[in-house]
């Protein structure tokens, strides 16, 4: 199964309660910290909520 190399860029300073959650449902607690999750249809709908905070790319395994 393909993975995405989720990166935390931009700060959730000032953004909606929903969307610090969603950075931190996704593993991330520090600014340029990088995680990796399978590609699922759940992980795609919570970094389309916060893409404009991460960075989001798909990696073969």
């Amino acid at each position: 199964m393909a993975k995405l190399r989720i990166t935390w860029k931009r700060s959730s300073i000032g953004r909606p309660e929903v969307q610090k959650r969603t950075v931190r449902a996704l593993g991330l607690t520090k600014l340029n910290q990088t995680v990796e999750h399978d590609d699922t249809p759940q992980i795609r709908g919570m970094v389309n909520k916060v893409s404009h905070l991460v960075e989001c790319v798909a990696v073969e395994n």
